[in-house]
């Protein structure tokens, strides 16, 4: 029998009838009284509880945000007056009509626009700097002056066929920056334009323009009329690049420039070739190069595009009405002859067995060493393959050990056909079909050739199997096309010889690349050079000016030779035969040169060469070459190898490689993505629908359309705002910090255009107090630094800073650092403090005081304008001229860039402007931590730990810098510190105080700060009963926990400063209680 139960001891009555528990009796018991309660009870008031929580945070949340509301009343009437300020600028704009005659010096308004209007600001400058002539650079002016007293650059030339977009928009400010800053120090400046005949790029447009308006192709009109029509096409669209460049601000000396395909170039390049023939540096020959089928010529390297494919990828490829499967590895077997001994070999170029000339093996490789001298016969052509031993190519561990040897469609097959002297057998036609080398699969196109082979393979009971192979495809960048390693007769450099001059010149100083960490590149690629094919299979270009002389009858009797003119190789060719003239037939080669070869020639050829021109002797060497360094072997280092073989002189001293310019999701800028912006769109301004319009009408596959059009909407969901181009020049300028790439974000761009509108406005709040009749003296600025007010000697000495480290920035070629400087001056130190403190002493009766002002004030515009001008040529221009006084010299692109003297450094000054300052911030931030509006003036008092810090606040600084009551400076120690105030500690020297009795009704922050605390551990609570469930972490996607996570974290930070804050508003109340 058990023990007595509760109800025997009377206690029945309490388990069958409880007690009830209101909600308020709930929230005010204990866990262990909580825990006596039925489970089902304690759920059903925790969730009553939990709601009724909810809804005092949300209604103490809102009491908070109505109080907020009726202290920004004018918030609306704020936001009305924005916008219809923001109309007014748009109407300003719109209304704009340039009245300066083409050419002229612009005629300006008697008063400054109420804002920056850059399509204002920017007209009929550029027209006036060009007529003037500013940017010309003559052999007089260079006459009985060094080489270090010039500033010389070729531009890289742009193709002609296209526009500019943002990469090319940089290289033109830096290059450009680089030109005024040397102009204005004084330097002869001679920046050369010229744009490239972009032999492949602008063939393909002519030839579709063909197609689509007369439906013919070049074939059908022959090569001397078809080269008619791109010198047509060349004359109507090719001067877009242009015109982009003289929007851009470029100050080219456009009375030299040059087109890669002019008379004088054409003729340099012919000279280049002869001489290099001659030399024996160009030499004829049968190799592999990068063979487009769709373009039926030899590509360069640069124009081959490789591309990750995952594995069993399916591409369109030109020419193929079906898509081409990749990332694929086949493998078959070839049955060694008598024998029952079958090789298994893989490959992902299937259709390229049908070249096949030999297997390979490893020569130490025990399982086939046998089999080695042995022959295999390919199961569809009749040809005997030998099986060989090559320990270069094949690596024994790597799949089967057994390598397929196709010498005339392989690189590395190539190379070890050469060392066994194996059979060249080309299997593909130049437009990509097999030829009668590929037996039965004759007349296929290579992918279709593909699939045939791979189903006779299976017929014959020698495939074994596919596998997933992910690879990278070349792909030309011009077609679309895979390139197909082709071998072909062709042109070729020898460039070692070269290559080790180019790598020693930097070795040894003489060549200067920076930033110094492309040296390594430029030595490896210099230092394991392979010689350049120059031939392309196209009829835009230079015509190579090599002839094959013949004596008909005797087909074994020719040779090649290489003349300027038909007479000239026809002299030669007599000699090398032996024969009279009437005897040979000369026929020029039909290929053009690598487009590459003649822009090698640009930094000379440019000048006159091969001339001995006046030119070529005043500014050849070049002084610098800026480009991309994405070009450094395939342009800089060709002109450098070209310079030193052709004049004996390297063609610059120095060579500046920018970084490439990527969307700010580090996509590669391409046609392809439709990321590409026109700089013109930035400068101008341009809608989303424009924007989607060009995306539509673009040649763009129609499923890549809408993707490119949604990120667009995402990038640009407004469009691109009028810029202008000094804040694109300027906004570009400051992402070169010499760093990776640029992921460029527009919206910076646009940040720069509202610093063009600060510096405007600044300097038109400075004219108003120079006034109309002012005449800067040094004598006066002399005067002001006598007298030595603070403020003044403070600025002066910035100012004096900034030059000296935006010239050093200039020099070194950092122009990132030059504009962040330049920047920090005029936003941080001249506007946010320099002008305020000028308010009162421009509002005060000390005449004195004034006129020390207006000098300085004066000296701050116009060095300060003078120091961003080579940036931000033209709102620089705009406000130089409207300096009072006579203005002198006639253009700021000619005025001296300023240079920094010791004289000008005021340390006692700036140590005291320092203190100040970090005073000034510290009562901002009390301010904003405690709530106050920025226009609050509490009473301030700053405590300084010794007297000599104390001496260095200036109260009346202070004041005028940070709205706030009387400022009151003591020294710790010899004065009691002050009740009732935040305060906030400035690097353990100083104490700023603001006093909060009266500015702030403490116990409602306490409530208020309390609730929103609150409201926040609501939230917290929320997401650890969420993050608690059961198979949260199995069944919430990890994106979704991550973002969980990170709101909780944030959630709980906040409510720690609530808390923080909460507390120390008590301590103030107390304070103030007991004061």
């Amino acid at each position: 029998m058990t023990g007595p139960t509760a109800e025997d001891n009377g206690e029945a009555s309490s388990q069958t009838a409880p007690i009830p528990v209101t909600l308020e009796q709930y929230s005010k018991m204990t866990d262990d009284q909580k825990a006596n309660l039925p489970l089902s009870r304690r759920k059903k008031l925790e969730k009553q509880l939990a709601v009724q929580r909810k809804k005092q945070a949300k209604a103490a949340a809102a009491a908070s945000k109505a109080q907020q509301a009726s202290k920004n009343s004018g918030s609306n009437s704020e936001k009305k007056k924005r916008k219809s300020k923001a109309q007014a600028e748009a109407d300003a704009a719109a209304a704009f009509v340039n009245v300066t005659p083409p050419g002229e010096k612009k005629i300006l308004s008697a008063t400054m626009a109420p804002t920056y209007q850059p399509r204002a600001v920017e007209a009929a400058w550029y027209e006036w700097w060009e007529k003037k002539g500013f940017f010309h650079a003559s052999v007089e002016q260079m006459k009985g002056k060094s080489p270090d007293d010039a500033f010389i650059m070729v531009i890289p030339p742009p193709n002609v066929t296209g526009s500019l977009h943002l990469g090319h928009a940089l290289m033109c400010a830096v290059e450009d920056a680089l030109t005024r800053y040397n102009r204005m120090r004084g330097k002869v400046a001679l920046y050369l334009p010229g744009v490239d005949h972009a032999g492949i790029a602008t063939q393909v447009v002519v030839e579709k323009q063909l197609k689509k308006l007369r439906n013919i192709s070049r074939y059908d009109l022959g090569r001397d009329a078809f080269v008619d029509e791109v010198w047509k096409w060349k004359n109507e669209y090719g001067g877009k690049i242009v015109h982009q460049m003289r929007r851009i601000g470029s100050s080219l000396d456009w009375e030299r420039e040059e087109f890669t395909m002019s008379d004088r170039l054409s003729n340099a390049v012919k000279e280049a070739f002869v001489r290099f023939y001659d030399d024996g540096l160009i030499y004829r020959d049968t190799r592999l190069v990068n063979w487009s089928s769709a373009l039926n010529t030899a590509i360069s390297d640069i124009e081959v595009e490789n591309i990750d494919i995952p594995a069993f990828a399916k591409r369109k490829v030109p020419g193929h009405e079906e898509e081409v499967e990749f990332g694929v590895l086949t493998k078959f077997a070839y049955r060694v002859n008598d024998t029952t001994t079958e090789l298994v070999v893989a490959t992902t170029r299937l259709e390229t067995m049908l070249g096949d000339t030999a297997v390979a093996v490893h020569p130490d490789d025990k399982r086939y060493q046998h089999l080695i001298g042995k022959y295999i016969s390919h199961p569809f052509v009749d040809r005997e393959l030998p099986i060989i031993a090559d320990g270069e190519l094949v690596d024994m561990s790597f799949g089967t050990g057994v390598v397929k040897i196709t010498p005339a469609h392989d690189p590395n097959d190539f190379a070890c056909g050469r060392r066994h002297n194996l059979p060249e057998i080309t299997i593909f036609t130049k437009n990509g079909d097999v030829n009668e080398n590929g037996g039965e699969f004759c007349g296929m196109k290579r992918y279709v050739a593909r699939v045939e082979v791979e189903k006779a393979l299976e017929e014959r009971g020698l495939l074994r199997g596919k596998e997933p192979n992910a690879m990278s495809l070349p792909i030309c960048s011009r077609s679309g096309d895979v390139v197909e390693p082709m071998l072909l007769p062709q042109w070729w450099v020898s460039c070692k010889d070269l290559a080790k001059r180019s790598a020693d010149a930097v070795r040894s100083g003489e060549l200067e690349i920076v930033p110094e960490q492309f040296k390594d590149v430029w030595y490896r690629w210099l230092d394991n050079i392979r010689d350049w094919c120059i031939s392309r299979q196209l009829w835009w270009g230079h015509r190579i000016p090599a002839y094959e002389a013949v004596v008909p009858g005797d087909p074994k009797n020719r040779v090649w030779v290489a003349g300027r003119t038909e007479k000239e190789a026809l002299d030669k060719a007599m000699k090398k035969l032996n024969v009279e003239k009437d005897c040979i037939t000369l026929t020029q080669d039909e290929d053009v040169l690598d487009t590459w070869f003649s822009s090698g020639l640009f930094p000379f050829s440019v000048f006159g060469w091969p001339d001995n021109t006046e030119d070529l002797e005043a500014f050849y060497p070049t002084t610098l070459l800026e480009t991309g360094h994405d070009i450094l072997f395939f342009w800089v280092a060709r002109m450098v190898m070209m310079g030193l073989g052709l004049t004996g002189k390297l063609p610059f001293k120095t060579v500046m490689l920018h970084s490439l310019v990527r969307d700010k999701k580090g996509r590669k800028m391409s046609k392809s993505l439709g990321n590409v912006i026109d700089p013109l769109e930035v400068i101008q301004g341009v809608s989303l629908m424009d924007l989607e319009a060009k995306i539509r009408n673009s040649n763009l596959p129609a499923r890549e359309i809408e993707r490119a059009i949604a990120d667009q909407r995402d990038d640009y969901p407004k469009g691109i705002p009028e810029c202008g181009a000094d804040a694109l020049r300027i906004g570009l300028l400051a992402y070169m910090t010499q760093g990776g790439d640029i992921n460029l974000d527009v919206g910076r761009v646009i940040g720069y255009r509202n610093f063009c509108n600060k510096l405007w406005n600044a300097t038109k709040f400075a004219l108003s107090h120079l006034g109309d009749s002012f005449i800067f003296s040094p004598a006066a600025l002399e005067e002001a630094i006598r007298l030595g007010e603070t403020l003044d000697l403070w600025i002066l000495s910035r100012l004096n800073e900034t030059i000296a480290k935006v010239n050093q920035a200039f020099l070194s070629y950092n122009l990132g650092d030059a504009v962040s400087t330049a920047y920090s001056f005029w936003m941080n130190e001249l506007c946010a403090v320099y002008l305020e403190g000028l308010k009162p002493i421009m509002k005060g009766s000390n005449e004195t005081q004034k006129s020390s002002a207006r000098a300085v004030l004066f000296e701050c515009l116009s060095a300060g304008i003078r120091t961003l001008h080579p940036m931000m040529p033209f709102v620089t221009e705009e406000l130089y001229q409207r300096l009072p006084g006579p203005t002198t010299p006639d253009s700021i692109c000619i005025a001296s860039y300023p240079v920094a003297r010791k004289e000008l450094n005021f340390k006692d000054a700036e140590s005291s402007m320092d203190s100040v300052m970090k005073n000034v911030q510290a009562i901002r931030a009390l301010k904003a931590e405690y709530g106050l509006k920025p226009s609050s003036a509490p009473n301030a008092v700053i405590m300084a730990s010794r007297g000599d810090l104390a001496a260095k606040i200036i109260p009346e600084y202070v004041q005028t810098l940070v709205p706030c009551g009387p400022v009151t400076v003591l020294v710790s120690g010899e004065s009691e510190g002050p009740h009732g105030t935040a305060v906030k500690v400035v690097e353990d020297v100083f104490e700023a105080h603001i006093v909060l009795k009266g500015m702030v009704d403490f116990e409602s922050e306490i409530t208020k700060l309390k609730a929103a605390a609150a409201q926040k551990r609501i939230l917290v609570e929320d997401y650890d009963k969420k993050m608690a469930a059961e198979g949260y972490e199995t069944r919430v996607p990890l994106k979704v926990r991550e973002k969980n996570s990170a709101a909780r974290e944030k959630y709980i930070a906040e409510c720690a400063n609530l808390d923080q804050l909460a507390d120390r508003f008590c301590q103030l109340l107390d304070q103030s209680n007991n004061s």
